[in-house]
């Protein structure tokens, strides 16, 4: 049994990205941030920078399964956060070893394309994202352009999230940073309608990392015990002053700081 004040535990499936910005180190933070303990689980090796990735090599699934195996048989894992998946090969395993702990919530992060526009996933693993992993998925964290990749017969935001909900997914929070939107518009569906739409002040530059820490957030308090809606509202607030206080240590994108809450009040 975990001691008393062990903290919730919350295992992320991830790329790892070498710029801090993104993937695995974004999940880290941010959960640890949450008050959790983060159980990574590499699901490629990537090679990037801040302005765009490069190449990437999806992890065998034979020691993906391991690693989280190993983990899942040991500790109590109380969430699942989900963000890379470079192959329909990596999808399959990862269905199959949700199938086997169908009781904890997971968030998905569908992370078709970095944030400098380069595809992450095919045609293929799209399709198997959608058959085998949303009807396994507790809150569906896509931007406005990944939405309407998941679900391109829908016409509008609202439709896509209608039709995601109706893949499986219990909640849907399509955020709205790529639209041409004065504020930045996230919107929250389940229960087969829109259940909120957050506004958020626009911020002046460009993240790298920004979905992985939002997703990363929201997992961290589902395992804290929050009921979804509030998680996302205030993974929402998180991630908006990680990226308020980010920083650019590149040639590209900033990078959110994600223990920003770290700093002395003087500082």
């Amino acid at each position: 049994m975990p001691h008393p004040t062990a903290p919730p535990v919350v295992m992320c499936f991830s790329g790892l990205d070498s710029t801090g910005g993104a993937g695995i180190q974004a999940d880290i933070e941010a959960i640890t941030s949450m008050g959790c303990h983060a159980a990574p689980v590499v699901t490629a090796i990537t090679v990037q920078n801040t302005r765009t990735v490069i190449d990437y090599t999806p992890v065998k699934t034979t020691l993906l399964i391991e690693q989280a195996r190993a983990i899942l048989e040991d500790m109590p894992v109380a969430s699942i956060k989900i963000g890379m998946l470079a192959d329909t090969a990596t999808i399959e395993a990862i269905h199959t070893l949700l199938t086997d702990y169908p009781d904890i919530p997971v968030i998905l992060d569908p992370v078709l394309s970095a944030s400098s526009g380069v595809a992450l996933s095919d045609t293929a693993a799209i399709e198997a994202m959608l058959q085998l992993l949303l009807p396994q998925t507790t809150i569906l964290t896509p931007n406005s352009m990944e939405a309407q990749r998941l679900a391109p017969e829908s016409d509008s935001l609202e439709a896509c999230g209608q039709e995601l909900l109706d893949r499986g997914c219990d909640f849907v929070l399509i955020t709205g940073t790529h639209e041409q939107t004065e504020t930045v518009e996230n919107r929250l569906f389940g229960n087969h309608r829109l259940l909120e739409t957050f506004h958020w002040e626009r911020l002046p530059h460009e993240y790298h990392g920004s979905g992985c820490t939002l997703a990363a957030a929201i997992a961290g308090l589902l395992a804290q015990g929050l009921e979804p809606f509030t998680a996302v509202h205030e993974a929402q607030e998180y991630t908006w002053e990680a990226l308020r206080n980010g920083y650019r240590l590149g040639s590209g994108q900033f990078l959110p700081n994600r223990l920003f809450w770290a700093r002395g009040e003087d500082e």
